[in-house]
């Protein structure tokens, strides 16, 4: 949890996650710029991006060691490190 690796998979998930649920929320009654609650837009997809982070910190007890994964890559590292 304390390495390099395990902070830029946990931040890399937070923006995705956030961002896939901003966009969900955009797209779901077809509203256009100037009709989006934006506070509450930027509110769940927030909440989700922490949900995210926590979920990292889970998954560190569990996965491979110093990264925000849930499941044992063979070899125990990631193929980019």
């Amino acid at each position: 949890m304390f390495t390099l690796t395990f902070w830029k998979d946990t931040i890399e998930r937070a923006i995705a996650t956030t961002a896939q649920v901003a966009i969900a929320l955009l797209g779901a009654d077809g509203l256009g710029v100037l009709t989006v609650n934006w506070p509450q837009v930027g509110s769940v997809a927030s909440l989700a991006g922490l949900l995210a982070v926590l979920k990292a910190l889970a998954a560190a007890r569990l996965g491979d060691p110093g990264t925000a994964s849930l499941v044992t890559v063979s070899g125990g590292r990631h193929a980019a490190d």
